[in-house]
This record gives structure tokens, C-alpha cells and sequence, in this order.
């Protein structure tokens, strides 16, 4: 599969790499980012491999799949923003989750509103989810940034959660 970059003002939107591993476990291993993730715990190493060749697999499986968010003006790992749509989901999802130094200065907001364009026009789609544990209040507000509004609740990997969405405009 080719490689596919995106850019917003601040981001680069690219695909995962084997070099991005310490970067993707730093942020699965951070017990604060973790807790409205499924398992609401920080991952090992190991799982921290798996859940990164799960984010790789989905691309190879589906054609989409989460972004490596990387700061233009540094080139430091933000985050991963991107798509996600596994068997026994809710619907065809955009997510973010951010490193704790990157959080609030709206990087969430900027990946977040430029995918769901890019779902739209260039995607096909004709409505995007975001699956939202309900106390994580920060992505509750990117969400409602992003013009979604709470359409339902339910339970993904025995954790409580939202379902914000949102329809072609």
C-alpha cells in the first residue's frame, strides 16, 4: 500500500513506522492518556506492540486507519489521529489521542476537523463517529468542536461510551 501524508496548517498526517514504536508506547504507557482508552489502563510493551500492529493491520485490511500526528515545526511526535472501523464497532469512527505536552493546544481539533473533510469529499462518507468515554471531557469538547452531537450511549470493550456524530454537510 502506498504511503499516504496528509497536512493541516500545524500537522503532518502520515502513516505509522517502526520508528514511531517508542513514541506509540510512551503514549499508550501514560496512565492519564490511558484511562478512557479500552482497558482504561497504561499498556506494557508488549501490548503496546500489538495495539501498534493493529493500527498497521487496519490500514492493510480496510484502506484507513489512524495517522501518526507529527508537528510541522518540529517534527515531534503529537499523537495519532485518524480512522478507525474494526469488527464490532459502533460505525466508521474518527479518533485522537494526544501526548500530554501537545494537549490543549487544539491539535486534536485542527487532525480532527481536516479528516472529517477529507472522510466526506474524499472518502465517500456519508457520516463519522466519534466513540467518547463520558468522563473524558476535553475529547467530549473537540467533538462538539467538530460540529458532532451525542447521538447515543453504549459499551465498547467493556467500557461505558458515547457516541458523537455528525453527517455530510
Amino acid at each position: 500500500m502506498k504511503e499516504l501524508s496528509l497536512e493541516t496548517e500545524r500537522l503532518i498526517l502520515r502513516r505509522y513506522r517502526l520508528s514511531d514504536f517508542e513514541d506509540h508506547y510512551k503514549l499508550c504507557a501514560d496512565p492519564d492518556v490511558m484511562r478512557y482508552v479500552i482497558g482504561g489502563k497504561p499498556m506494557s510493551r508488549f501490548e503496546a506492540w500489538r495495539h501498534m500492529a493493529f493500527l498497521v493491520g487496519h490500514w492493510e485490511l480496510l484502506g484507513y486507519g489512524y495517522f501518526v500526528a507529527e508537528e510541522k515545526a518540529s517534527g515531534q511526535f503529537v499523537g495519532r489521529i485518524g480512522f478507525t472501523n474494526p469488527e464490532g464497532w459502533p460505525g466508521f469512527e474518527v479518533g485522537w489521542t494526544i501526548a500530554p505536552q501537545f494537549q490543549g493546544k487544539g491539535f486534536a481539533t485542527e487532525g480532527g476537523r481536516f479528516l472529517l473533510q477529507y472522510a466526506f469529499n474524499e472518502m465517500g462518507r456519508d457520516h463519522v463517529i466519534s466513540v467518547i468515554h463520558p468522563e473524558n471531557k476535553p475529547s467530549i469538547r473537540v467533538a462538539e468542536r467538530l460540529g458532532e452531537k451525542l447521538e447515543g450511549r453504549t459499551e465498547v470493550g467493556g467500557m461505558p461510551a458515547l457516541i458523537y456524530g455528525i453527517g455530510r454537510p
